[in-house]
C-alpha cells in the first residue's frame, strides 16, 4: 500500500478545535436548558482553565462562527433606561436543536448494534408495498404488475409451448419484503431523583431521549412520534422542546406517562404501537381520581401494583413498553423488570459510566443479552 505525504496545514487543526468546542457547546446548551448566554459563559470557564483560546479563535469570534451556522441568532433589545445602545440576546435555533438531537444519536448508538437503524422496520413476512427480492413464486390475483419478472415468465412459456402464447400460469413474480410502521410515544422521567445525591442520570436519560428522537424522525419518517414527561403528572410536550427539557423537584407518576401514552396512542392507526419509557426505575406517584397519592419512601407497594396494572393494559391493547433505565439500583430493577414481564415488552439496563451499552431484557423473545 502506498501513502503519499502532503504538507501540513495548521488549519486542519483549527477545523477539529471549532468542531470540538462546537460540540461541548451543544452539551453546554443542553445543560442549561437552552439558556444560550449561560452555555457561552459555562464554555468560555473551561476554555480559560483549559487554554482552549489563542489569537486566532476567541469567545467572541466562536460567537461569529454560531451565528454563521444558524446555530444561534442575535435579537436587539434596549438597554437599562433606554439611553444605552441596545444590547444583543442570544437565542438557540431549529438547527442548534436538531445538531444536539444527532449528536446524541451519534454518541448513543455507535456502540449499539443495531440492524434497523439503516431503513424502515421490517418484518419477517414477505407482502406488498415493499422492495422486490430475487426469489420467484407463481403469479396470484392481486399481485402487482411491476413486481412481474418478464424473463422467467417468458421462459416459461416457451419452454410449455414453444411460443409467447402466454397465459396466467406463465407469469412469475417477485416476492416482496414487507415493510411496516410504528407508532411511538417517547416518556422522559423528569423527577428530582434523576439528579439526586449529585448524580446526574438527567442527562444521560435525555440523551437517549433524544437520539431516539432522531432516529424515528430521519430514519422512519413513516413512523408517528409523540413525546411526553412525566413527574408528579404527566404532560405532552412539542418533541422539539425536548433537548433543553430539565427535571424539578417532582415525583415519578409511571403510571401516569403508561396511561397518557397509551391514550396518545389510541388516536394512531399504526398497526404497531410502543411506548419507549426512560427512567431511572423507581415510582413514587399516581393519580387517584382528582388527586395525587405520593409516597417517596422505598417502593410503595400500592403505586407499584397500579404501575405493573397499567402495564398490562398497555399489552391487552398491544402496546409493547420498551423501557431504558439509567441506573443500577438492584431494587429498582426488580420493579422494572416485574413491570416489563407484565407487559411482554423489553428493558434495557444501563449505569452512567456505560451508557450505548445496555444490557436487554426481552419478554418478547424471552432472551437476555448485551447490546
Amino acid at each position: 500500500m502506498r501513502v503519499r505525504y502532503t504538507a501540513f496545514d495548521p488549519a486542519h487543526l483549527a477545523g477539529q478545535r471549532l468542531d470540538q468546542l462546537r460540540s461541548l457547546f451543544l452539551q453546554l446548551l443542553m445543560h442549561s436548558g437552552g439558556d444560550v448566554e449561560r452555555a457561552l459563559k459555562w464554555l468560555d470557564d473551561v476554555a480559560k482553565r483549559y487554554g482552549l483560546w489563542d489569537e486566532d479563535l476567541d469567545l467572541e469570534q466562536f460567537k461569529d462562527h454560531l451565528l454563521d451556522e444558524g446555530l444561534i441568532t442575535a435579537e436587539r433589545r434596549p438597554g437599562k433606561g433606554g439611553k444605552r445602545e441596545p444590547r444583543q440576546r442570544l437565542h438557540s435555533t431549529r438547527k442548534a436543536e436538531r445538531a444536539i438531537r444527532q449528536d446524541a444519536f451519534e454518541h448513543l448508538f455507535s456502540a449499539m448494534k443495531q440492524d434497523h437503524v439503516s431503513g424502515d422496520h421490517l418484518t419477517p413476512f414477505a407482502g406488498g408495498g415493499g422492495e422486490a427480492l430475487p426469489e420467484l413464486r407463481r403469479f396470484e390475483f392481486g399481485d402487482r404488475f411491476q413486481d412481474i419478472d418478464i424473463r422467467a415468465s417468458i421462459s416459461n412459456s416457451l419452454l410449455r409451448a414453444g411460443n409467447l402464447d402466454m397465459t396466467e400460469d406463465d407469469l412469475m413474480v417477485h416476492e416482496v419484503e414487507h415493510a411496516t410502521s410504528c407508532a411511538t410515544v417517547i416518556a422522559l422521567d423528569i423527577s428530582h431523583s434523576m439528579t439526586l445525591y449529585g448524580e446526574d442520570r438527567m442527562t444521560p436519560a435525555k440523551r437517549v431521549a433524544l437520539a431516539m428522537t432522531e432516529l424515528i424522525q430521519t430514519k422512519f419518517p413513516k413512523d408517528s412520534l409523540d413525546v411526553l414527561v412525566f413527574g408528579d403528572e404527566a404532560v405532552q410536550i412539542d418533541p422539539r422542546e425536548l433537548a433543553y427539557i430539565q427535571n424539578g423537584p417532582y415525583h415519578t407518576n409511571t403510571k401516569g406517562a403508561l396511561d397518557l401514552g397509551a391514550g396518545l396512542l389510541e388516536r394512531r392507526k399504526h398497526q404497531n404501537k410502543q411506548i419507549i419509557l426512560i427512567t431511572d426505575g423507581k415510582p413514587s406517584a399516581m393519580n387517584l381520581g382528582s388527586r395525587i397519592y405520593i409516597n417517596s419512601f422505598g417502593l410503595d407497594a400500592r403505586i407499584v401494583n397500579h404501575t405493573v396494572e397499567a402495564a398490562q393494559r398497555c399489552r391487552r391493547k398491544g402496546i409493547i413498553i420498551t423501557t431504558f433505565m439509567i441506573a443500577s439500583d438492584p431494587y429498582l430493577r426488580e420493579f422494572v423488570e416485574r413491570m416489563t414481564q407484565a407487559n411482554s415488552g423489553r428493558a434495557y439496563y444501563s449505569d452512567l459510566e456505560n451508557l450505548g451499552k445496555f444490557v436487554l431484557e426481552d419478554f418478547v423473545a424471552n432472551r437476555r443479552r448485551i447490546v
